[in-house]
């Protein structure tokens, strides 16, 4: 399972790879609307300093539908924010409140799991950086339930 996280300083070939991510269903989207620049320009030089900017070519998503001034939607819209203890513990009720709510395992895909796999490939992430940013946690959530989903095909 792949999550892309995405938001309006996306653009160009990441709009590219997270669009054709999204068409051929291979990724998530999540985050928000990317900028938009789906097409390719060239330089052309006219005298010592200047130059003239020409569109040559856009680029085409695989479903053929172009990203120019549209952007990349995400699959999930999640805007950029921090969680604080009082969002989680607002005195809504809780999973664990409800009559046959999913138990908790011991599955090898907690977020400890992810974690020492991300820093034992050289990225160190805590549980408060993940709290300073709630795209990042809502991707991670995602990805945790893709996880799950697709170990019980």
């Amino acid at each position: 399972p792949m999550v892309v996280l995405v938001d309006g300083g996306s653009a160009s070939a990441s709009e590219i790879v997270s669009g054709a991510l999204q068409d051929l269903k291979r990724a998530v989207v999540v985050g928000e609307k990317t900028f938009g620049k789906g097409s390719v320009q060239a330089v052309i030089p006219i005298g010592k300093e200047e130059g003239l900017r020409l569109t040559v070519a856009r680029y085409y998503l695989p479903s053929g539908r172009s990203i120019q001034a549209k952007g990349v939607d995400p699959d999930v819209v999640v805007r950029p924010g921090s969680i604080t203890n009082e969002m989680s513990s607002n005195g809504l009720i809780k999973e664990s409140e409800l009559d046959k709510h999913l138990k908790n395992s011991d599955s090898n895909n907690t977020p400890k799991v992810i974690q020492n796999e991300l820093i034992g490939k050289g990225s160190s992430i805590s549980e408060s950086d993940i709290n300073k940013d709630s795209q990042l946690k809502s991707a991670i959530d995602i990805l945790k339930a893709l996880i799950i989903t697709e170990g019980r095909k």
